[in-house]
């Protein structure tokens, strides 16, 4: 079920309510603004499918919009997973949730309905990401417009909520805290990657990012005593999700953040990577007008972390409506998923030339578009190189297998043939 455009506005307000200078209020606004946008591009899959049932191509209309039917309706869905009661990925928030309001009482703010669309300026550059970072390229991020994405990752709010609270300054002694401008928040949500196809990659996933804000009488606190606080509150973290494992802190880089660390754990026989952190860079701090203020952040995979402490093996179960999947977790505690079924694989290779500007996750999106969460995984098999023309040709193996029935192979053997139809009449590949 998706939403207008009025109840959009309603459905993606803040947790936490907002003041009347809330810089926050310029995302909701651009936000909204481009709902029509997707809802157009709703409109326009439905009648690619009318015309495909009438044995008629059409072609999708020239626009900035990289963005598929089937996506766009996912960012309009009501109800996000992250926020639905008995889900894994609402138990573990929940977890978190619990355990930084217990470290931060009431300085902590909690936010978790923010629209995904965002600004490049938010998602980009305000995290200091280059011009020239491959994350930018339409390959590999949902383009609402040139200046607009959906977002890439829960960091697109971090500078809007660093804004929000720096007028004010925080005061830890302060009696019940500060609620209002709280030193500290949290910020989970869905975000959009176009990425490869397997049990662990879905374009659709979750983050949770956090940040804490030292107050302004700690400007002179060290970027070691900094960071020793970071690891310390993740590693009290981990505890509660994990229990008493052995930890590792690994050197890591990422642009908004120095110095920069991943935390693994050793769990079930193998180091398993939990979340990436860091000191938040100074250029950031001073762009929200808090001087020299030390802080850290963190961010991790909420569906990451679900498959390892439930034991679910496929990604694509998050998204399931079937009860025998949800039932399991009404305890909202961590419990072992039990598998229900375990229907055959169908297997259909596809081969081309390829063109100087294809991309694997144009083909990648294309069969989720026709085939949506029947496709399980999307691999190159083989790859030859013409030793006279110097052309080259791929061979992806894609595999149908759907997590609560049998496939038959008449519905497989009409998807490929959507999907060959695509290769060379929307990606004009050549087959082989």
């Amino acid at each position: 079920k998706t939403t207008s455009s009025a109840q959009a506005n309603r459905l993606f307000s803040s947790s936490c309510r907002s003041s009347n200078n809330d810089p926050r209020e310029d995302q909701r606004l651009l936000a909204t603004s481009k709902i029509p946008i997707l809802q157009n591009i709703i409109i326009q899959g439905q009648q690619q499918l009318n015309s495909d049932a009438n044995n008629q191509l059409q072609r999708a209309p020239i626009t900035s919009s990289n963005i598929p039917p089937h996506i766009a309706a996912r960012v309009l869905q009501e109800k996000k997973l992250h926020l639905q009661k008995h889900h894994p990925l609402n138990i573990i928030k929940s977890k978190i949730e619990t355990y930084f309001t217990e470290r931060y009482d009431s300085s902590l703010q909690i936010h978790d309905n923010f629209m995904p669309i965002v600004s490049t300026a938010d998602n980009f550059d305000s995290l200091l990401i280059k011009e020239d970072h491959v994350s930018r390229s339409k390959s590999d991020t949902y383009y609402v417009d040139d200046e607009t994405v959906l977002r890439t990752h829960t960091s697109a709010h971090q500078l809007a909520l660093l804004k929000d609270t720096a007028s004010v300054g925080f005061d830890d002694n302060a009696e019940g805290g500060n609620s209002c401008c709280s030193h500290a928040f949290l910020c989970t949500g869905d975000v959009y990657r176009r990425d490869e196809i397997d049990r662990s990659h879905y374009p659709i996933f979750h983050q949770m990012e956090g940040v804490r804000m030292f107050k302004s009488g700690d400007d002179k606190k060290s970027v070691h005593e900094v960071e020793m606080d970071l690891k310390d509150a993740l590693e009290g973290m981990t505890k509660v999700l994990f229990g008493d494992v052995e930890m590792r802190w690994v050197d890591a880089y990422f642009p908004f953040t120095n110095p920069s660390a991943e935390l693994e754990i050793y769990f079930e026989g193998e180091w398993l990577e939990v979340l990436g952190c860091g000191v938040i860079e100074k250029e950031i701090v001073k762009a929200a007008g808090r001087g020299d203020q030390p802080g850290w952040a963190f961010g991790l995979g909420l569906e990451r972390l679900a498959m390892v402490l439930f034991s679910i093996p496929d990604i694509r179960l998050f998204w399931s409506t079937d009860p025998r999947f949800h039932e399991q977790f009404t305890s909202e505690e961590i419990v072992k998923f039990q598998p229900y079924s375990k229907y055959p694989p169908c297997l259909k290779d596809i081969s081309f030339w390829t063109t100087p500007d294809f991309h694997p996750n144009d083909l990648n999106e294309s069969i989720k578009e026709i085939a949506g969460d029947l496709v399980e995984r999307v691999e190159l098999i083989d790859e030859f190189i013409h030793p006279k023309t110097q052309r080259v040709s791929n061979c992806f193996r894609i595999t149908y297998r759907s997590m609560d029935r049998s496939l038959t192979n008449e519905e497989i053997d009409a998807l490929q043939e959507k999907v060959r139809l695509c290769a060379t009449e929307k990606l004009s590949l050549e087959l082989r």
